[in-house]
C-alpha cells in the first residue's frame, strides 16, 4: 500500500537514470548526433556499473 514511501535501493536509481538517458539520446537522435552520442556513451557507462552491481549481488548470495 505505501510501495511509493519505501526508499529506493542504489540498484533501482541506476536503472531508472539509465533508461532516462537513453530515452533522452533517442529523442536526441532526430536533431543533435553528438548530443545523443555523448549521452549514449554515458548510458552505457551505467549500464556496465549496473552488471558489475549484479553481479556483486549475485556473488553474496
Amino acid at each position: 500500500m505505501f510501495d511509493w514511501i519505501q526508499n529506493k535501493t542504489e540498484l533501482q536509481l541506476l536503472k531508472e537514470k539509465y533508461c532516462k538517458l537513453m530515452k533522452k539520446s533517442y529523442q536526441l537522435a532526430l536533431s543533435d548526433k553528438k548530443k545523443s552520442d555523448a549521452l549514449n556513451l554515458e548510458a552505457k557507462q551505467l549500464l556496465s556499473k549496473i552488471k558489475d552491481y549484479e553481479a556483486e549481488k549475485e556473488i553474496a548470495s
